[in-house]
Order: C-alpha cells, then sequence, then structure tokens
C-alpha cells in the first residue's frame, strides 16, 4: 500500500507541475502577443502611382506605401495595405473594414466631417493634361470642353466648378489611370488630376506626346492620413510617426526616391 500510495504521490505529483507549466506557457504567450505591435488595416486605391500602385505580382507598392511603413516602424505597430477603390473608401474605414486610408486623400473640410486627418505630409494641386495640338492653356479653355476625372476626387470638384455638377461633357472614371487612357483614345479633350500622378504619367508615357499646365485658379491642396472620426489614440500614433521621419531625414528620403525632379 505505501509503495502503491507513493507512486500516486509522483504521478499526482507530476500532474500538478504540468499543469503549472502549461499555465505558466499561458502566461507567456499573453505576455508575448501583448508585447507584438498591432497590425493595421491601411486601405489605398491602388491605381494611382506613384502613391500607390500594383507591380505584376499584385504588390502593392509606392510613396504612400514606403510612407506609412516607416510612419508605422516609429510610432511601434504594423501596416496591411488593401486595395481599396476611391469611390466609398471613406465607407470601408467608417465600417470598420480598414484602420486607417492613405491614398494621396486631400484633406478638405467636407471630409473632416466624417474622417479625422493626420498632419499634412504632401502638397499638391491639380493639373490639365491635353494632347499635342491642344489649343488650351488655362483652365477656362475648358468650358466648351469634355474633360475626363476620376470620380469623388477634388479634380472632379474642380471641374464641377466650371462645367456644373451634371454637364455630361464631365466623363467621370473609376481611376486616374482610367481617365488618361480615355485622353489616349480621344474620349476627351483633357483630363484634370493631381500633379503626382499626372506627372508621373506624362513622364513614363512621352511617346504619347502629352503635355500637362497648371493654372493660377487651381488652389494648393494637402494629403493627409485618415482615420475614423473619433479614434484619437490611434491618429496621435500616426503623427508621432510622422514627425518622428520628418525629424530623422526618413521623410526627405523617401520624398526624393519617388520625386526627384521635385523641389519639396
Amino acid at each position: 500500500m505505501k509503495k502503491v500510495s507513493k507512486a500516486l504521490l509522483c504521478i499526482a505529483s507530476s500532474v500538478v507541475l504540468l499543469a503549472a507549466c502549461g499555465k505558466q506557457e499561458s502566461k507567456e504567450e499573453k505576455t508575448a502577443s501583448a508585447a507584438a505591435p498591432a497590425e493595421y488595416i491601411v486601405g489605398a486605391e491602388a491605381t494611382f502611382a506613384p502613391f500607390e500602385y500594383q507591380t505584376e505580382q499584385k504588390e502593392i507598392v509606392g510613396f504612400d506605401v514606403d510612407l506609412m511603413n516607416a510612419i508605422a516602424d516609429k510610432a511601434g505597430f504594423k501596416v496591411k495595405f488593401v486595395n481599396t477603390p476611391f469611390e466609398g473608401i471613406f465607407n470601408f474605414l467608417a465600417q470598420g473594414d480598414r484602420d486607417l486610408l492613405a491614398s494621396a486623400i486631400t484633406i478638405t473640410d467636407e471630409r473632416k466631417q466624417t474622417v479625422d486627418f493626420s498632419e499634412p505630409y504632401y502638397e499638391s494641386t491639380q493639373l490639365i493634361v491635353v494632347p499635342k495640338g491642344s489649343t488650351v492653356t488655362k483652365f477656362t479653355d475648358l468650358k466648351s470642353l469634355t474633360v475626363g476625372v476620376q470620380s469623388a476626387t477634388t479634380g472632379d470638384e474642380t471641374v464641377q466648378k466650371l462645367l456644373g455638377k451634371s454637364n455630361p461633357k464631365i466623363k467621370r472614371m473609376e481611376s486616374a489611370t482610367l481617365a488618361l487612357k480615355e485622353l489616349e483614345g480621344g474620349g476627351v479633350d483633357a483630363v484634370v488630376l493631381d500633379t503626382g500622378p499626372v506627372k508621373n504619367y506624362v513622364k513614363n508615357n512621352a511617346s504619347l506626346g502629352f503635355h500637362f499646365i497648371s493654372d493660377p485658379d487651381f488652389p494648393k491642396e494637402y494629403y493627409g492620413i485618415a482615420v475614423k472620426k473619433g479614434n484619437t489614440a490611434l491618429l496621435a500614433k500616426v503623427n508621432d510617426g510622422l514627425a518622428a521621419i520628418k525629424a530623422d531625414g526618413t521623410y526627405q528620403k523617401i520624398f526624393s526616391k519617388y520625386f526627384a525632379d521635385d523641389v519639396k
């Protein structure tokens, strides 16, 4: 009986020890999980080179991607980019399907009513793109022409002010690329888009003979990273990371990589 009791005691002790180890591992796993940086889903419309576009392998790359990754690294979190159509991109954020939006989004008073923006990270404006031989020299020359824009963008809003919101001469496309393709095919007389994608397209498609025109009537625009309205904690992380990469020179390196010909 004593031998059996000792054996039972040994078995019982082993069970208790294993249980204790199991509990300890569980605590360690929880600690490791708590220490791991959060991963946020970032919405970006990946047809807006050089800010965000897809490689042949469907990887989303570009200025906003490098910028957001650098911000995340400084602020101690991770990001995952998901291709998201620009028309409706704010709905994805409001519904919680995206945590952040980094998609060359202009900060406007109207948009501020539904989302919160980071500090500005890029200055832009609108440009007019026209084909070779066009007589357009200024914005008002577009009044009698058919103009292509990307739907729901500030370029769309700018042209509406000249032609009227419901004017059939405004041809709205899902992306900047499609608007420029429409110009290639002669479906529109001109296109109005943001500075970055216009310069990128004209530079990389020199054989088309397109050129762009600036107009003093176009105001300066500033891009910001958007978070859900009221998400002050995440917004603070983004702003802290952005300030850090501006301070240590990382921002300038990323800017120069994509806009070497521009003066910041």
